[in-house]
């Protein structure tokens, strides 16, 4: 069997974060060549991709991580409902620019996105992973954060893509490594990042008892920020999984990270 990686791009990282629906087309197009490479190389891929401007900025504006609310507070211009249903068809949009710099590079893929096959958040959401775990070789299976389906009283949360990606790098066949790109830094910092000598703020080895500060933009996050995938990523780490953290805008890191080579970024050790 070909080794396989869990590989998540980051919301921040393939959009503009605070420009509402803008994509950073010439960073998906490197990872896509990064990606085709793993697949050239005899890794295959399993792809989660977060939301960035395309979720997150209204999800915070209708609580939508919260589930229903009555709050006469919320933005008059439409329901929490309606306001799912945009969620939904905005992270649709996105995914589509995600399959399109796929395709650029002749990658054959398949987009699952979570509404239609999970339900309930947090990493004991219900849904059926057989697909990933019986994805044909050399076939990309790519998922995404999303608003889904829960029991009541919610009805309907989000599931965040650092969820998924502890899942799918625990439960699919295979998995040898989960690689977080990540966007704006080098992988997890004992600083908060200021662009003032970064590069010796950067944790190499990262172990459950050292401290450490990630941008979590709050105006913005509603899915846990850097606090979450550390989190996520020493669970997938006690699975016997390599868990690595790196930027997705320098070199090549994203790609040596997946095929175990030498890089630069942040290991989880357990």
């Amino acid at each position: 069997m070909r080794e396989r990686v869990v590989v998540k791009w980051g919301g921040g990282l393939i959009t503009k974060k605070h420009e509402m629906k803008t994509v950073r087309t010439d960073v998906l197009d490197d990872l896509a060549r990064q990606l085709e490479a793993c697949l050239d190389e005899g890794v295959d891929v399993v792809l989660v991709h977060g939301a960035g401007s395309f979720g997150h900025l209204k999800a915070k504006a209708y609580r939508l991580a919260e589930g229903k609310v009555n709050d006469g507070n919320l933005p008059s211009e439409m329901t929490q409902e309606e306001a799912v249903a945009d969620v939904r068809s905005d992270m649709l949009e996105l995914n589509q620019h995600v399959m399109d710099a796929l395709t650029k590079h002749d990658i054959s893929a398949v987009s699952l996105s979570p509404h239609r096959w999970a339900k309930n958040t947090g990493k004991e959401f219900l849904g059926d992973l057989g697909v990933f775990d019986g994805a044909p070789t050399g076939i990309v299976v790519v998922t995404h954060g999303d608003v889904v389906e829960c029991d009541p009283p919610m009805g309907f949360g989000i599931l965040s893509g650092d969820d998924l990606v502890y899942r799918l790098a625990t439960e699919v066949s295979g998995v040898k490594r989960l690689v977080f790109a990540m966007g704006g830094v080098e992988g997890v910092l004992s600083e908060p990042p200021t662009n003032e000598n970064d590069e010796a703020k950067l944790i190499t080895v990262l172990t459950r008892d050292h401290p450490f500060e990630g941008e979590h933009m709050t105006d913005m996050d509603v899915t846990g920020g850097i606090g979450l995938k550390v989190t996520r990523g020493f669970q997938v780490a006690e699975h016997g999984v390599s868990v690595h953290m790196v930027s997705g805008e320098l070199d090549q890191r994203v790609k040596d990270a997946c095929l175990g080579s030498t890089f630069r970024g942040t290991t989880l050790q357990p």
